[in-house]
C-alpha cells in the first residue's frame, strides 16, 4: 500500500522525525521498563530531549523554542509512539504547559521559563484535576488568597501528568468561590521538594501508561508571587483554559492516531509470521478483511486529524470540532487496538507484545481532556 502523506508535511519536519525516531527508538524506549518499575522516567533523559531541541519545538525561536508549529508536536507524538517510550510526556509540557506560558506570561517571565523548558531543566506540569473534580473544572476546590504581593495556595490535585518530576506548575485555583467559573485564576509556581507549602503525593499505579509520570500533589498555604496570575487579573482561568482546550483535544487525537497505526502495523507483522492450520494467519480471509477494515478507519481518522490540523494551524480549529477529533478518534483507537489484539490471540495478552501494551497505555485517552462524553454534550449544544 502507498504511504499516506499529510498535506502539512514538509522536509523540514522529515528531518525532525529523523531526529525524534533516532532518540525515542535508541536511547528511550530502551529504558521503559526501568521507568514502568520506578513509575516515572529520570530527568536525565528530560534533559537529553532538550539538548536534541525535541522540548518546546511550537514555541518561538527567541524564548528557547524550536520556532515550529503544532505540526512539529504532531511528528514527535508519532514517532514517540511507535518506539513505544511514552514514559516522558512531552506533549503535556511542550505542547499544553509551554503554551500557557506563550500565550499569557509576561514577557519577562517568557524569557525566565520558556528557555528552561526547551532545555529540560523544568518539566512542566498542568494541575486542574481534582478529586472531586475532574471535567467539570468549575467546581476546583483549590483556593488562592491574596496576601500582600503574593497569593496564598491550598488544595489537593490528582492525576496529575508529570507530578513527580514537575518544578513548573500552572495551577488552577478559585480566586472567588462565588463567582463559579468567573472566580477561576491560574498560576504559575515554581517548586521543587524543599518548597514550603508543597507536596508530592503517591506516584499514582495506573493500568496501563506505567512509566508515565503521574501523582497526587498538595498545596498547603504554597505562596506564590502575585506576578505569577497569569494574564494579571483574577478570574480569567476558566477562559484560559477554554482557549487552550482545542489544542489539548488534537494532541490527544494526535496520540490516539499513532497508537491507532502503531498497532495495525504490529499486528500486520504479527499475522504474517504466526502460522495456524499449517499457513499464515495473514492466508485466512477474516483476518485480512478486519485488518482492511482497521486499515481504513485509521486512514479516515489521518485525514480527519490533517484537517483539524491545518485549521489549527490557519487559526481556525474550533472547540467543537476539536472535541469531534478527541472523542471520535480515541473511540476508534480502542476498537482498533481492541480488534488488532483479538487477531494476536493469547499472545496479544502478554504484555511483552507491544499490542497489548497499546491496548493498556490507551484505554484513559477516552477519559483525559475531557471524558468523551462531555465531548458529545459539548457537540451537542452546538446543533
Amino acid at each position: 500500500m502507498a504511504r499516506y502523506h499529510s498535506p502539512w508535511g514538509s522536509e523540514e519536519l522529515d528531518a525532525v522525525r529523523e531526529l525524534a525516531r533516532a532518540f525515542f527508538v535508541k536511547e528511550a524506549a530502551p529504558l521503559e521498563e526501568k521507568f514502568a518499575r520506578q513509575g516515572y522516567p529520570d530527568p536525565e533523559l528530560w534533559r537529553r530531549a532538550g539538548e536534541l531541541g525535541l522540548l518546546c519545538t511550537s514555541i518561538p525561536e527567541e524564548y528557547g523554542g524550536g520556532g515550529g508549529t503544532i505540526a512539529h508536536e504532531t511528528v514527535l507524538i508519532d514517532e514517540q509512539m511507535r518506539a513505544g517510550a511514552g514514559a516522558m510526556a512531552i506533549s503535556v509540557h511542550s505542547g499544553i504547559v509551554a503554551h500557557y506560558l506563550n500565550a499569557y506570561a509576561t514577557e519577562e517571565q517568557k524569557l525566565r521559563w520558556l528557555p528552561r523548558m526547551a532545555g529540560g531543566e523544568l518539566v512542566g506540569a498542568v494541575a486542574m484535576t481534582e478529586p472531586g473534580a475532574g471535567s467539570d473544572l468549575q467546581n476546583i476546590r483549590t483556593r488562592a488568597v491574596r496576601d500582600g504581593d503574593e497569593y496564598v495556595i491550598s488544595g489537593a490535585k490528582t492525576f496529575i501528568t508529570n507530578g513527580r518530576n514537575t518544578e513548573l506548575l500552572v495551577i488552577a485555583a478559585k480566586t472567588d468561590p462565588a463567582q463559579g467559573a468567573s472566580g477561576i485564576s491560574l498560576f504559575v509556581a515554581e517548586v521543587d521538594d524543599r518548597t514550603p507549602g508543597f507536596q508530592r503525593g503517591r506516584v499514582l499505579h495506573k493500568i496501563g501508561q506505567k512509566s508515565t509520570d503521574t501523582a497526587e500533589l498538595y498545596f498547603d498555604e504554597l505562596a506564590v508571587p502575585a506576578a505569577n496570575l497569569l494574564g494579571g487579573q483574577e478570574g480569567r482561568g476558566f477562559g484560559q483554559l477554554m482557549q487552550q482546550l482545542p489544542q489539548e483535544r488534537l494532541i490527544i487525537a494526535a496520540i490516539g492516531l499513532a497508537w491507532m497505526e502503531s498497532a495495525i502495523a504490529a499486528t500486520t507483522a504479527y499475522v504474517k509470521e504466526r502460522q495456524a492450520f499449517g499457513k499464515p494467519l495473514l492466508d485466512m480471509q477474516n483476518v485480512r478483511f478486519e485488518l482492511a477494515e482497521c486499515a481504513t478507519v485509521a486512514r479516515v481518522a489521518r485525514v480527519f486529524l490533517d484537517d483539524c490540523l491545518a485549521r489549527h494551524l490557519r487559526g481556525e480549529l474550533d472547540a467543537v470540532t476539536a472535541s469531534m477529533a478527541k472523542y471520535w478518534i480515541t473511540d476508534r483507537q480502542t476498537e482498533v487496538v481492541d480488534r488488532c489484539l483479538q487477531l494476536h490471540g493469547g499472545y496479544g495478552y502478554m504484555l511483552e507484545y507491544p499490542i497489548a501494551r497499546i491496548f493498556a497505555d490507551g484505554r484513559v485517552q477516552r477519559i483525559y481532556g475531557g471524558a468523551n462524553e462531555v465531548m458529545k454534550e459539548l457537540i451537542a449544544r452546538s446543533l
